[in-house]
């Protein structure tokens, strides 16, 4: 763990997949805390970054972190579902790589009041942008119990998800983590710890991704990666669950098979028996990287 409470995962491979240059051009899609973006700045020594992020906590944090590099990062709080506007309003030119680390922050989890994980009490909120939208609380407060149970399926593929959606609805209204929580234990016994845990964590995961429309977010930006970038140029995604990968690793086949984009990693890229030893939360990381063919 860095002073700003977060260690970037499988940063030296990132490094190496983006092929990073003195004067490059590049764009940290998911900036969090700015690790990846620290070391893309210390290695393109003339080169500059735009970092895009939908947390504004993340971005008080990357601007302490990256005040010494001046006018060679564009930090700007936004979603990447709208890549190509950012970009353009950036006044940058097409860029060398793309890079979006789509994991959690420990930022962000160990914030208790964010309510982005079930072991700590905290407000129900989930909401990566606090300014804007619906919370986790109104989920589960609002929605019917088929709407909720298909929430739990699609995006936490909970295979008890009718059963926890019912239950859910019997403790109704929530407000804090806790009894959430509570109403997810009572269906899953504790003598079956190790079930319990990853119930709980599907649950999470589920209601962070609705709230947040992770999965549209994720293909609006897919959608435009290559838009951005100059021909050459280098895209580098760290996915952590199989609904991330799969639409990571279906648009660069798609790519690949329209002749718009080579794919670098024949096989995903997981960290290390070190890395895992010094950031355990590293452990469920994939990297697939492709570039943009020459025009």
């Amino acid at each position: 763990m860095t002073r700003f409470g977060h260690v970037p995962v499988l940063l030296e491979e990132s490094l190496e997949f983006l092929d990073i240059r003195s004067e490059g051009v590049y764009i940290d899609a998911t900036l969090g805390a700015a690790g990846h973006t620290e070391a893309i700045l210390r290695r393109a020594t003339r080169g500059k970054v735009l970092g895009i992020d939908r947390d504004a906590a993340a971005l008080a944090v990357a601007r302490e972190r990256l005040k010494d590099f001046g006018e060679r990062v564009i930090i700007v709080q936004g979603n990447f579902a709208q890549l190509e506007e950012l970009h353009r309003a950036s006044g940058l030119t097409p860029a060398d790589g793309l890079l979006a680390d789509l994991g959690m922050s420990s930022l962000q989890l160990e914030d208790a009041s964010r309510g982005f994980s079930f072991r700590a009490e905290g407000v129900l909120d989930m909401r990566m942008d606090t300014g804007s939208g619906p919370t986790a609380a109104d989920l589960v407060n609002g929605m019917s119990e088929n709407e909720l149970a298909d929430l739990l399926w699609r995006y936490g593929e909970e295979r008890q998800a009718r059963r926890l959606a019912r239950a859910i609805l019997g403790g109704r209204p929530y407000q804090d983590t806790r009894q959430l929580a509570l109403s997810v234990k009572r269906v899953i016994p504790s003598r079956t710890a190790p079930q319990q845990f990853d119930s709980l964590r599907r649950v999470w995961q589920a209601l962070r991704i609705g709230v947040n429309r992770e999965m549209e977010c994720l293909e609006s930006m897919l959608s435009q990666a290559l838009g951005v970038l100059k021909p050459g140029g280098r895209v580098v995604i760290l996915a952590y669950h199989s609904l991330e990968d799969r639409r990571v690793k279906y648009a660069f086949r798609a790519w690949q098979a329209a002749g718009r984009a080579e794919i670098l990693t024949r096989k995903v890229v997981r960290p290390g028996p070190d890395e895992l030893r010094a950031n355990p939360r590293s452990h469920s990381a994939k990297l697939r990287a492709a570039r943009k063919v020459d025009e």
